[in-house]
């Protein structure tokens, strides 16, 4: 692929140019490998506590400053990209998501001020982050109302001078699971106000701002999590966000598709830890006089289907990132486009860590071995920033409104063009996820006759659906890019390109399986007897499907002599 829609955003110009990203990539590693032993991770796992040291070490620019990448140029950041942004967060991931998350909720905080503060508001926040390394934290969710934003409760009540102008404000509420909630100098509030949902600034220490116990956490024990509470805490007007009321929902919406990725790049970060620990235990691991590894039910069940969906995953978190960094979509947004990159990235990453597990057999059980911490940590990444159910979704009704606005040609569109992409590449899996597009389309259509999205559980099952359908499209361009990449983009990736190429045929054939069986399952499940939409399924081309199952295990058998370098990509 040449077009610049397929050219990776950072080869553009975009963001860090590869070698300041290698360069902080490599630092960020060392410091957290110097910081955190194992021992010392293992140690802070057991007491449930967060090493606030580190994490104010991560942040200072005279020591580390991983800050830096997401503050903009203005404000003394390095102005890095989503890109650059998702490789950062996915080392951080590897070393220990629950750290990451404590980074992560700095930049997670400053997202509203990023997106909506006035220019003298950002050199004062941004300011602090960048030059002092301040701590944020994000104040959104709350017990009721979880994350659906439109159901707070917090208020900000207006306090007026003689002059009827509005001088401070009176915020009242409770928050719940705020990272870096007991640690924050800063915490971004969102809160009712008569316009609508505003964010506020609220600094460590105000007068009847406090935050609860750490709470008790399955994983994720080196982030500080806590509830914070709100008694008439008082704050300067100043500290409205934008300094306009009723912003707030707007605000977050336009970094919804930008965080959801950044913790995508958590689930794939802790999935391939988990992963590759799976990986090394195998290949010294000897089992009925041969090495696990060399076990094709070994490696074709714990190992090679984990890896594919993870690599599926990465190359919708790259695309997404370049098209971010791009400024495509509504106000570059890429909301369901993030949605449908979180779904995949964290749902692959927790299999991929409960397999780890399996992999790892008795031992994958014990604190030792690891496996089963990333398994508790990486289990979160399905839950904050909006549930996979949330994913879901947003993902179906966004491209439910696709099918019916093009009726039925969003799906048809898509089959067509990775049709021609076959063509081009006919190596990549580009047909069978043709197959699964025009599979997809039928299953939308038959949801359309028998009105069969008035259940719930349908809409859902056809967010998992679009989200496997669309995954495979974007396998399949990324791995005909990697045919074409210049050495420079290559070396970004960990596999060469015919690898890119088995794991996307293999990738394809399960989503075009998945479409056909459960998309008709489930028509058939909600229709109502006699109902068209039944027979409108017997139009999916299942026969095809099936048919292109053919040289599935010796595409299996092609990505696990990858992953162990042996055979033809022995070195």
């Amino acid at each position: 692929m040449t077009d610049t829609a397929q050219t990776p955003s950072h080869a553009l110009g975009a963001g860090l140019d590869l070698e300041s990203l290698n360069l902080m990539l490599e630092a960020l590693g060392d410091f957290v490998d110097a910081a955190l032993s194992p021992e010392l991770q293992l140690d802070l796992d057991h007491e449930d506590r967060c090493p606030e040291d580190i994490v104010r070490s991560m942040s200072d620019p005279e020591q580390l400053g991983v800050q830096l990448v997401f503050i903009p140029e203005a404000y003394d950041g390095m102005d890095g990209g989503a890109f650059d942004a998702y490789r950062v967060c996915e080392v951080m991931a590897r070393k220990d998501i629950g750290l990451a998350t404590a980074v992560f909720a700095t930049f997670l905080g400053s997202d509203p001020i990023v997106v909506g503060a006035t220019e003298e508001q950002k050199q004062d926040w941004l300011g602090a982050i960048a030059r002092e390394g301040v701590v944020f934290a994000y104040g959104a969710t709350e017990p009721e109302a979880g994350s659906d934003l439109g159901a707070l409760e917090t208020t900000a009540t207006p306090v007026t001078n003689d002059d009827g102008e509005t001088v401070e404000y009176v915020i009242n509420g409770k928050k719940q699971w705020i990272s870096n909630g007991s640690i924050a100098e800063f915490t971004t509030i969102l809160a009712k106000t008569d316009a609508g949902p505003s964010w506020f600034v609220v600094p460590k220490g105000a007068e009847g701002f406090s935050a609860g116990p750490p709470e008790d956490k399955h994983g994720l024990r080196l982030s500080n999590t806590a509830a914070l509470f709100l008694d008439d805490v008082r704050v300067p007007a100043y500290n409205l966000i934008g300094g306009v009321e009723g912003r707030g929902l707007v605000q977050a919406q336009q970094v919804f598709g930008y965080t959801r990725l950044m913790v995508a790049a958590f689930g794939l970060g802790g999935g391939w830890e988990a992963l590759d620990r799976a990986i090394d235990y195998s290949m010294n691991r000897e089992q009925g006089g041969s090495l696990l590894c060399e076990k094709q039910g070994y490696t074709h069940k714990l190992i090679v289907p984990h890896a594919v969906r993870l690599e599926a995953s990465r190359a919708f978190i790259e695309d997404t990132a370049d098209k971010i960094d791009r400024g495509l979509g509504t106000n570059g947004a890429m909301n369901t486009e993030g949605a449908i990159a979180k779904y995949l990235a964290t749902e692959a990453g927790n299999a991929a860590a409960d397999a780890a597990i399996q992999a790892h057999g008795g031992y994958g059980y014990t604190r030792p071995y690891v496996v089963e911490k990333v398994k508790r940590d990486v289990r979160i990444t399905t839950i904050y920033e909006g549930t996979s159910e949330i994913m879901e979704m947003t993902i179906a009704r966004d491209r439910w409104q696709q099918h019916l606005k093009t009726q039925g040609g969003y799906y048809r569109s898509k089959a067509a063009a990775l049709k021609t992409l076959h063509g081009q590449h006919p190596r990549i899996g580009a047909d069978v996820a043709a197959l699964a597009c025009e599979a997809l389309a039928i299953v939308l259509e038959a949801c359309r006759t028998g009105r069969l999205t008035r259940n719930q559980h349908i809409l859902f099952r056809l967010g998992e659906l679009i989200a496997f359908c669309e995954g495979a499209e974007i396998f399949a361009q990324r791995a005909a890019a990697a045919a074409t990449d210049s050495a420079h983009e290559k070396s970004l990736h960990r596999f060469d390109a015919d690898t890119f190429a088995a794991m996307s045929r293999v990738y394809a054939r399960e989503a075009a399986a998945r479409v056909a069986l459960d998309g008709s399952r489930w028509v058939a499940g909600a229709a109502d007897p006699g109902s068209p939409a039944v027979a409108a399924v017997n139009g999916i081309p299942t026969a095809a499907i099936q048919a292109a199952q053919a040289g599935l295990i010796t595409d299996m058998d092609y990505v696990a002599d990858a992953l162990y370098s042996r055979g033809a990509h022995a070195n």
